[in-house]
């Protein structure tokens, strides 16, 4: 019996989706790369974009045509608003958030599916082996809402860290994303995350460090941390937890020796401070890549937003980048078209990204999202000025991260292979500051490896070059 599963969104909905293969491949499950062939059909929503739950839909439309022909499970987690939830309950089969994780086999089991575990009698398929008949695949379809367990630190804590403690099941052998914090306590008023994954709430540190113990063991080449806002991690633990800089200096101090490159995504600008700047220029294995989000480069467009920093307050923040950290590359998120931009403060937004100088920028166009406190106001940017102002920053960040790639030629960098170029014969890879590279495919078995490059070329975004040393180690104190 076969799964195959859905995640949609961020990279945190791809780690939720790691842990969620663990349980059903606990279960006596085995992953399907085509969701055809699959007995459970799962998607990891993302509330956040109207797109992602679009996709949401139209996956489920179809799955539930299938069943007129045959016995199937679907299910669906993740990031969901309460509106977006209670449409999910009438067309999936189980709906559960990712903090729910651990009670999927109770889930399974209520519903009525008999596992490949419980057919087989082998393990204890996460308690969820006892389902009863076995020749009764699927029961009368029904809906199974489960009640939370609760614990000595409430409800919230106890199931979430219940969820950290399912040991994922990696799509990589040598990326890993390891989740430090779940929720957010900022409420930007056009976000929907703190209504989908709740307040924030810090992974115990021994955690984190042994999961990325266990990854550098194993020989992983890169470690991404997670977290909505990683840089106020410890903060809602002051008396028992670490600060996010001694968090980074423990895993640097763990990493030091090996080649690995550690990154964290995302940083709020309220809460980067120097001392976590310091600590990444400390330790070699710490990635020189920052990605802070600045939305908008207007002061009451901020203020709307309810970020709680002022332009010069994001620019002391760059200063201190660009000080202490001279080669990182710095990435950003931004939003055209908020309610109620003008003109004027678009235009400053355009000035901010000239003058920061981002190797790269995910832009997007305001849509609001049920929940969040901007729905309740006028979207009254037109649609084909959204798109025009995304044209304009799209186009100066071509210009911009140009000039800095063409100042690489020449250089001989280190790189992580990580694919096969969509361009036969080639390989892709990135640097250390995660500026996507071309070179050719000399052959062999190099996906996975590091390798040092000539840059030879540069184009906006990214980069070509030819291998001067594969496999190779960049890390050496």
């Amino acid at each position: 019996m076969k799964y195959h599963l859905v995640p949609l969104g961020c990279q945190m909905n791809q780690s939720d989706a790691e842990r969620i293969r663990t349980m059903l491949e606990r279960l006596g499950y085995e992953p399907s790369s085509r969701e055809e062939d699959a007995d459970i059909l799962g998607v990891v929503a993302c509330s956040v974009r109207q797109k992602a739950i679009d996709k949401v839909y139209s996956k489920i439309h179809k799955w539930n045509e299938w069943k007129d022909g045959r016995n199937l499970l679907t299910f669906v987690s993740g990031c969901m608003l309460p509106e977006d939830r209670q449409k999910f309950l009438k067309r999936f089969d189980l709906v559960f958030t990712i903090n729910e994780l651990p009670n999927l086999p109770d889930l399974i089991r209520q519903y009525g599916v008999v596992t490949p575990a419980a057919l087989t009698g082998g393990g204890h398929g996460g308690g969820a082996e006892d389902v009863g008949d076995p020749t009764a695949v699927q029961a009368a379809p029904r809906l199974f809402t489960p009640s939370l367990p609760t614990g000595p630190h409430g409800v919230e804590e106890d199931i979430r860290d219940g969820f950290w403690h399912v040991k994922p099941t990696y799509t990589s052998a040598f990326e890993a994303y390891v989740p430090i914090q779940n929720g957010c306590d900022k409420f930007c008023t056009f976000c929907a995350v703190p209504y989908t994954r709740g307040r924030e709430v810090s992974r115990p540190s021994q955690e984190i460090l042994r999961e990325v113990g266990d990854l550098v063991a194993r020989g992983y080449r890169s470690i991404t941390l997670l977290g909505q806002n990683v840089n106020s991690y410890g903060l809602d633990r002051r008396s028992n937890e670490m600060t996010f800089a001694r968090l980074l200096a423990e895993i640097g101090e763990l990493t030091r020796g090996h080649d690995v490159w550690v990154y964290f995504t995302s940083p709020h600008p309220r809460d980067m401070t120097d001392d976590v700047l310091e600590t990444i220029a400390s330790y070699p294995t710490i990635g020189k890549q920052i990605h802070l989000p600045i939305q908008s480069g207007d002061d009451k467009v901020l203020i709307r937003m309810n970020r709680n920093y002022r332009v010069s307050g994001y620019r002391r923040v760059v200063e201190s980048i660009r000080r202490i950290l001279p080669d990182a590359t710095l990435f950003t998120d931004i939003i055209v078209g908020f309610s109620g931009e003008t003109d004027e403060q678009f235009e400053r937004t355009r000035a901010a990204m000239e003058e920061f100088q981002y190797n790269m920028a995910y832009i997007a166009m305001y849509s609001p999202r049920p929940g969040a406190a901007s729905s309740r106001w006028s979207d009254d940017v037109p649609q084909d000025e959204k798109k025009r102002r995304l044209h304009v920053l799209s186009d100066l960040l071509q210009e911009t991260s140009l000039a800095y790639n063409r100042g690489l030629i020449g250089r001989t960098l280190p790189v992580l292979v990580d694919g096969y170029d969509r361009q036969p014969g080639y390989l892709s890879a990135k640097t250390e500051g995660r500026i996507p590279v071309r070179i050719p495919d000399p052959g062999g078995e190099l996906i996975g490896s590091f390798a040092r490059i000539r840059v030879t070329d540069a184009r906006p975004l990214s980069i070509f070059g030819e291998l001067v040393d594969a496999p190779a180690t960049v890390v050496t104190a």
